[in-house]
C-alpha cells in the first residue's frame, strides 16, 4: 500500500502543531467544560486537586482515552492512504460518545477544525477526506488525519492533543471553581504523568478492543444539559 509522505522543516511542524493547538485556533474550545461545569456545581470539584483528579479520570477512562486512540488510528490510516480505514475510523468516533453535549464538543471542534485548516494550509487529501464526511468529522479524527498528510509524528500530534484537551478543562476549571491562574499552571504540571500514560496507551489501542469506564463523568454531562445556569455548552 503506498503510504503518503509530506517533508517538512522541523520548525514548519513545530509551527502548525502550536497553531492548531493554540487557544487562538477557531475552533470554539473555550466553550465546552466536558461536564466539568456540573461537577463544581454538585461539589465534586471544589479545589486544585479535585481538578487535577477529573481532567486525570477524563484521560485515563474516559472521552481523553478514546479520542487519543481514534487520533493514532486516523494518523496511521491517513499515512498509508487507506481511505476506507480512515472513513471507518471517522464512522466509530461519531458515534462514540456517551452524551449529546460531548457528541456536540467533538463534532462542532471537528468540524470547525476542517475548514480553517483546509482554507489555511491547503491539501487535496484533506479537503477529499472532508467532502466525503460532509465536512463533519470529531475533532481527534481530523486532527489525526491532517497531522499526517502535513508530516506531524504521530506520537508527537498525539500528545500535543491530549494535552490541550487537558489545559482548556483546566481553563475552564479556573473559572469555575474558581482557582487562581498560578493553581491553573500547577494543575497543568502536576498532569504530564498522566499525559504521558494516556499517551502510550493511545499509541498500544486496538480500536477494535476499545472501551471507556468513566459513567460518572458521563451522568455529569448529561445533567449539564439541564443545568439552570451555564457558561459552557458541555
Amino acid at each position: 500500500m503506498a503510504t503518503a509522505t509530506t517533508t517538512i522543516t522541523e520548525g514548519e511542524a513545530l509551527q502548525r502543531l502550536l497553531t492548531w493547538l493554540s487557544p487562538a485556533y477557531p475552533v470554539g474550545a473555550y466553550t465546552y467544560s466536558h461536564g466539568l461545569e456540573m461537577a463544581v456545581e454538585d461539589g465534586a470539584v471544589r479545589d486544585r486537586q479535585g481538578l487535577a483528579d477529573y481532567i486525570g479520570a477524563v484521560l485515563e477512562a474516559g472521552a481523553g482515552r478514546i479520542d487519543g486512540a481514534l487520533l493514532a488510528a486516523a494518523h496511521r490510516a491517513a499515512s498509508a492512504e487507506d481511505d476506507a480505514a480512515l472513513d471507518d475510523v471517522a464512522s466509530l468516533a461519531a458515534a462514540w460518545r456517551g452524551t449529546a453535549e460531548t457528541a456536540l464538543e467533538t463534532i462542532a471542534q471537528g468540524t470547525a477544525f476542517l475548514k480553517v485548516t483546509n482554507a489555511a494550509w491547503p491539501d487535496a487529501r484533506l479537503a477529499a477526506f472532508t467532502a466525503r464526511q460532509g465536512g463533519s468529522v470529531a475533532h481527534p479524527v481530523a486532527f489525526g488525519a491532517a497531522a499526517a498528510w502535513h508530516g506531524l509524528p504521530l506520537r508527537m500530534a498525539l500528545f500535543g492533543f491530549l494535552s490541550a484537551f487537558a489545559a482548556n478543562l483546566v481553563s475552564a476549571g479556573v473559572r469555575l471553581v474558581p482557582l487562581g491562574q498560578t493553581d491553573g499552571q500547577i494543575t497543568t504540571a502536576a498532569l504530564l504523568p498522566v499525559l504521558e500514560a494516556a499517551t502510550e496507551a493511545a499509541l498500544a489501542a486496538d480500536p477494535e478492543r476499545l472501551g471507556s469506564a468513566a459513567p460518572v463523568l458521563d451522568l455529569f454531562s448529561m445533567r449539564h444539559e439541564t443545568q439552570y445556569t451555564r457558561l459552557f455548552r458541555s
